[in-house]
């Protein structure tokens, strides 16, 4: 593994194929990614750069077949699928991001179809929580703003209409131990995908409760006009039960916050 603190930039591939090969590494976990979608509309060539180009440079620099195993998102379903979402549906990016992402997945299919790599692709949900003290700050996301609205960093939490879309919020826990289920399953010449998340939606109104109980203070509120964004959006983890052995244990709204929170509240 590369050592804490090792500055590459992914798209330089001669950087990183030194890295790599001072690294010799058993097994790769591809983490690197750019990930606002909104952000890539006003940048879609950084975003290929980075999520695809980068992706590329990776499996470049790897010298003999060792387990790959890339982290991919939910977003590549789109929004217009309706029930529990399972991987043989078909991908409807609707995003600069989402079609970096989709188009680094079939990169890291098509490398593995070669014999160069065993690939599990993760398409992850919601990924929330912390472990060991450090948590998710991005003030893009609900959690960390329901947070900054319970101490005082926000005047309010902002829901649009009602509260009641549900999203699939997995901990990051549970990520990290499907990645180390992956990288036992992966097989030279063979990809497979799996969905992460907890298999159950909750609502962003329901984050709130969440907070609420775990924190012991009020989480002031301001709703606005509903937007016109998907009512639910649930993984269907059955596969990658059965495929990774992998359940989660970690992903309720409960001991999402309350790891969360002592992060966010950490000296």
């Amino acid at each position: 593994m590369l050592s804490r603190g090792t500055g590459v930039d992914i798209r330089d591939r001669a950087s990183v194929a030194g890295a790599v090969g001072a690294a010799r590494p058993d097994a790769v976990c591809h983490l690197a990614a750019l990930t606002r979608a909104r952000d890539s509309f006003a940048d879609p060539l950084g975003y290929f750069d980075v999520n695809v180009g980068g992706t590329l440079n990776l499996l470049l620099a790897l010298d003999g077949p060792v387990p790959f195993v890339l982290a991919s998102s939910s977003i590549v379903y789109g929004g217009r699928h309706t029930g529990a979402l399972t991987e043989d549906l078909p991908v409807r990016p609707e995003s600069p991001y989402a079609a970096s992402k989709v188009a680094a997945e079939q990169l890291v299919a098509a490398h593995a179809a070669t014999g160069a790599v065993g690939a599990v692709i993760l398409r992850c949900f919601n990924i929330s929580g912390a472990v060991g003290g450090v948590g998710d700050t991005d003030t893009t996301r609900i959690i960390p703003n329901v947070l900054r609205a319970v101490t005082g960093e926000l005047p309010h939490v902002t829901l649009n209409g009602d509260g009641s879309a549900t999203r699939d919020f997995v901990h990051v826990a549970d990520v990290a131990r499907a990645v180390v289920a992956a990288i036992a399953k992966a097989e030279p010449g063979s990809s497979h995908t799996y969905n992460l998340g907890s298999g159950a939606g909750t609502s962003m109104a329901a984050i709130v409760e969440a907070a609420g109980r775990v924190t012991g203070k009020r989480v002031p509120v301001r709703h606005d006009p509903p937007k016109p964004e998907p009512p639910h959006l649930i993984a269907d983890i059955s596969r990658a039960r059965a495929g990774l052995g992998w359940d989660p244990a970690y992903s309720t709204p409960d001991r999402i916050l309350t790891d969360a929170w002592a992060a966010w509240t950490a000296p």
